[in-house]
């Protein structure tokens, strides 16, 4: 297997492969989910855990559930699953809907929309004067 990039380590070292998969499918499933790896940067990797399972694999009620946790203030717990009955298909869509997820949650908790947190305090009179 190729090296994977920096972005992808996250992803590789905190996936946990959960009911339906085999241990010697987390390569596979971990470059699957790599784009991910690019969104979960701005969280330290020990903040991050990941948990992907898949229910009636090969059946005609195939479910892949991607859960993802990161432990933040507040910690945030995304789910996503897909219905896809190919497989390869089905971590792509998961992958996709959880990338949205983290990055609207990013958005939520993001400082910009909080005007008393993008305010300056103006320097007082007594401030000025000891400058």
């Amino acid at each position: 297997m190729s090296e994977l990039p920096h972005d992808s380590a996250v992803i590789t070292n905190r996936l946990h492969l959960a009911t339906g998969f085999l241990a010697n499918e987390h390569d596979w499933v971990a470059e699957r989910l790599a784009a991910l790896g690019s969104r979960l940067r701005s969280f330290r990797e020990d903040q991050v855990d990941l948990e992907i399972s898949v229910k009636d694999r090969r059946g005609v009620e195939q479910r892949v559930t991607l859960e993802c946790w990161i432990n933040r203030n507040p910690r945030l717990h995304l789910v996503a699953t897909s219905s896809e009955p190919d497989l390869p298909a089905a971590l792509n869509e998961v992958r996709n809907e959880l990338i949205r997820q983290v990055d609207e949650a990013k958005t939520r908790t993001e400082p910009r929309h909080n005007r008393a947190l993008r305010s300056v305090p103006a320097l007082t009179e007594h401030d000025q004067h000891e400058r």
